[in-house]
């Protein structure tokens, strides 16, 4: 089979790769419905993670499964599935505290970009929904395999309770998905940060009531205006850098949370602000599995639509165009159609 791999900055081919098969017992093979291109995927296609190898990429699936190996139990084939890039048992104790995303045994799910992915440990990993599901809401469900589980996590990091004042730090698919969560937990304001127009719109139809456009020591003073010298009850941080955990942290009214999901690169907390701060800090890989139950509830009725997120669909083969167009910000989150 073909499939994205990357060689090194801005250079993915589609290319010949080995077709997956069961390794162990516990695996399934799926073949893809969608596939897509995902923020966390431009660090290393723009040389800001380096790799050492032609490396197969994509982390994000939803398909029909093809094949279980001999010891799963509750996915059959034929199944529409979804899972998490983080694969779990689902059973240690620290899934069932919630954070499969840090199972004991979990494997880091990749090589999705592709016709077909092996998935492992596949009882915990995949959830199975009733029926095949409909073209149009593919999108939606694809996007519960990362971005917006990502999403509704920092939310639910930083605490997002009905009544509150909420700000979001990143506008790229997992922070307008933490407006959408933002909106469904009962948020009365939600204050989204972006300096894109598309984006803006989007964020407005999930749910933002302001938009700020500065950054950094400005953007903070803009939240501090608009809540009356306090900050926000909650922000969401969802880029991953030091200029924006700075910038949530400052906005942050003390009692409040951050949650914080974007992939950090350089970012360096200072102890002593933080402790005059008064300020929560939780978040790291999202815990994905936890949620997907819920959301998939959710999409199918008729709740969110994550899809959105979605601005530009192409086929599988045309990968690389997808990458380069969410590289120079001419859209927010790449489809590709195996």
């Amino acid at each position: 089979m073909k499939g994205a791999v990357l060689y090194g900055p801005r250079d993915v081919r589609f290319e010949e790769r080995d077709a997956p098969k069961i390794i162990k017992p516990t695996d399934a093979v799926i073949r893809m419905s969608a596939t897509c291109v995902c923020g966390s995927d431009l660090w290393p296609y723009r040389g800001i993670n380096p790799i050492d190898q032609p490396t197969p990429m994509g982390h994000e699936y939803c398909g029909i499964v093809e094949e279980v190996g001999s010891a799963v139990t509750s996915i059959r084939r034929g199944q529409f599935v979804i899972g998490s890039f983080f694969a779990s048992d689902n059973t240690c104790p620290i899934c069932q505290a919630g954070y499969q995303s840090s199972c004991q045994h979990r494997e880091l799910v990749g090589g999705a970009q592709a016709p077909l992915l092996r998935v492992p440990l596949a009882d915990g990993t995949l959830v199975a929904i009733p029926d095949s599901p409909s073209d149009d809401l593919i999108p939606s469900l694809l996007a519960l395999s990362d971005v917006m589980g990502t999403g509704w996590f920092a939310a639910d990091a930083a605490n997002v309770k009905p009544g509150m004042t909420v700000a979001v730090v990143g506008d790229g698919a997992v922070g307008l998905l933490g407006v959408l969560s933002a909106r469904q937990m009962g948020a009365e304001r939600i204050i989204a940060m972006s300096r894109h127009e598309s984006r803006q719109k989007l964020a407005r139809e999930f749910g933002a009531t302001d938009i700020v456009t500065e950054r950094g020591d400005d953007g903070v003073a803009h939240i501090k205006e608009l809540t009356n010298g306090i900050g926000a009850d909650a922000v969401l941080e969802c880029v991953g850098t030091q200029e924006s955990m700075t910038q949530a942290i400052r906005s942050t009214r003390p009692g409040g949370s951050v949650g914080f999901v974007g992939v950090p690169h350089g970012v360096e907390i200072n102890g002593e602000e933080l402790f005059y701060a008064h300020v929560h800090l939780h978040g790291g890989p999202a815990p994905v599995r936890r949620f997907l139950p819920e959301l998939i509830d959710l999409v199918l009725n008729g709740t969110i639509n994550p899809g959105k997120v979605f601005d530009l669909t192409l086929p599988l083969d045309e990968v690389a165009k997808g990458y380069r167009a969410m590289d120079e910000r001419r859209a927010i989150k790449t489809l590709l159609r195996p």
